[in-house]
């Protein structure tokens, strides 16, 4: 006797008038299920390790409908389901003979769009797609494909560009050497960072760099200022150059403190 479940899809099935195992209907269909038919036990075990394979299936259907994964994600998300290592086997199959998965084109899909929409390089991009399982192969092919060299000096410019206004107020020497630490944090090798600093041609802007020597150099100043003055003066001139600041810029500053005193 075949019974539909409230949820669709889905049936009992019942042997010599007793519950026996559910089923979905695309395996009714495939067994050509009807009522009154003999079901030995062997039957019936391949009908519920096809139901299994099914329901494992409708949810790693579920799992990329949001976007696209790569095997190794699919393969997790069944494992967190608790389905046996048997039929997520199968199910990865039957997801690779339908071209549901394919590693190849999740790789050149992720470097377009790390490309187009983020500051990645491509060494991050590389280190998250090993996260995802996809292999060195696959990765050095969508790489070599997707994001040739003008893409990543262009994208490692724009970045620089960032950066190097986001540190305008640190003395030039260090805030070249934070832009060239978030360019290498990035994934940009350094052969590209330089390359990306000389389209930029930055310069150090000389009223700029002073206002922020004298805006550093008040607040050590004053944090010396329970040191003997031989003292606080080493010790305020050795954080501004530690800070990347020229050495007359500071003995300026210096003077005009003592002069002001």
């Amino acid at each position: 006797m075949i019974q539909a479940q409230k949820r669709s899809g889905r049936y009992n099935l019942y042997l010599d008038g007793k519950y026996a195992f559910p089923i979905s209907e695309s395996v009714m269909i495939k067994f050509r299920v009807f009522k009154g038919m003999e079901i030995t036990p062997e039957l019936q075990l391949q009908m519920m390790t096809a139901d299994d394979i099914s329901r494992a299936y409708t949810r790693a259907l579920d799992y990329l409908s949001h976007q696209l994964r790569t095997e190794k994600e699919v393969h997790d998300k069944l494992v967190t389901e608790d389905i046996e290592a048997t039929i997520i086997d199968e199910t990865m199959k039957k997801l690779r003979e339908m071209h549901l998965l394919d590693d190849a084109q999740y790789a050149a899909a992720y470097v377009r769009t790390a490309k187009n929409t983020s500051t990645k390089g491509p060494r991050v991009i590389r280190q998250n797609l090993r996260q995802k399982g996809v292999g060195e192969q696959l990765i050095d092919d969508a790489l070599a494909e997707n994001f040739q060299g003008d893409d990543q000096l262009e994208n490692a410019a724009a970045m620089a560009q960032k950066l190097a206004k986001r540190y305008q107020r640190q003395a030039f020497k260090t805030m070249l050497q934070k832009v060239r630490q978030g360019l290498m944090t990035k994934g940009f090798d350094s052969e590209t960072i330089t390359a990306a600093l000389e389209t930029l041609d930055l310069e150090p802007d000389v009223d700029e760099q002073w206002e922020a020597l004298v805006q550093q150099g008040d607040k050590l100043w004053r944090r010396n200022r329970k040191y003997a003055f031989s003292e606080r003066r080493m010790r305020t001139k050795r954080s501004l150059y530690q800070k990347g600041f020229l050495m007359d810029d500071i003995n300026k500053f210096i003077d005009e403190q003592l002069a002001d005193d």
